[in-house]
């Protein structure tokens, strides 16, 4: 439906012309800010409800076209992984028609193109996410918390003042009697491990205000999730040498390992 169309037929009738999957779809790309094709059909159109991953491929491209069409959506410019890597390799952001059907209020997305080191963080943490709707339908754990960004953000007050701790997600994972929960960086490996220490000083600042205990009962670890093993083993040593940070509010992981690790199989 063209900007034409959709004045003439009318806000409405587009409202009603959505199925609960358009919905669902809008609203997740609204709260991960950035989804790609194929996590999109990984969450939305499961292989079990189509006669093959083709199909199920095809049915998702058919959707995400009309969605982009009347501009729910925007699809970017910039593909995931290179020009040959089929459709699953575009990458889909809230659209201006997207923003006023979920009544998100505020000022309407952006639709400016941006820079590669977001569009790849945001997709890594999307993929998170995937990864443990995933496993939920497999029932290896329930997830009964997940929060991204800004909803996942804590404002509180240390000797610096008003602060607020950004994580990229707060989870919260059912297994068995347990739950375990976690405020979750995703790092890529691109910043400089005094930084990553820094941020780590700002979890335990927010540890010490007690402000989730409150509330909670309960503190969440920290969980750093980074690419490769080298990596992870550099962070650990890294936290373990600060006397200043307690070892005890902290886990790193890889990639590879973090669903493992998440839902309490890792130290």
């Amino acid at each position: 439906m063209s900007q034409r169309q959709l004045h003439s037929v009318g806000f409405a009738e587009l409202q009603e012309e959505l199925s609960g999957r358009d919905i669902a779809i809008t609203g997740q790309i609204a709260d991960l800010r950035l989804m790609s094709g194929r996590q999109i059909t990984a969450v939305h159109f499961p292989v079990g409800e189509h006669d093959n991953a083709a199909a199920a491929t095809r049915a998702c491209n058919r959707v995400l076209k009309r969605l982009v069409r009347d501009r729910l959506l925007v699809r970017l410019e910039r593909r995931v992984g290179g020009i040959r890597k089929g459709s699953g390799s575009f990458v889909y952001a809230l659209g201006p028609v997207g923003h006023r059907v979920l009544d998100l209020g505020g000022k309407r997305p952006r639709l400016g193109e941006p820079g590669p080191a977001f569009v790849q963080h945001t997709l890594a943490v999307s993929q998170l996410v995937v990864d443990c709707t995933l496993a939920v339908r497999d029932k290896r754990f329930d997830l009964a918390v997940c929060q991204a960004e800004p909803r996942c953000w804590r404002h509180f007050t240390d000797v610096r003042g008003a602060t607020t701790l950004r994580p990229d997600l707060f989870m919260a994972f059912g297994v068995g009697d347990y739950e375990y929960r976690f405020f979750i960086e995703v790092d890529r490996g691109t910043e400089h491990l005094p930084t990553v220490i820094r941020k780590c000083h700002l979890y335990q600042s927010y540890y010490v205000s007690g402000r989730e205990q409150a509330v909670h009962g309960v503190s969440p670890r920290t969980c750093w999730i980074v690419p490769y093993q080298l990596r992870a083993e550099r962070l650990r040593q890294a936290i373990a040498r600060d006397r200043h940070l307690k070892d005890m509010l902290f886990v790193v992981t890889t990639t590879e390992q973090a669903l493992m690790t998440l839902s309490g199989g890792g130290s």
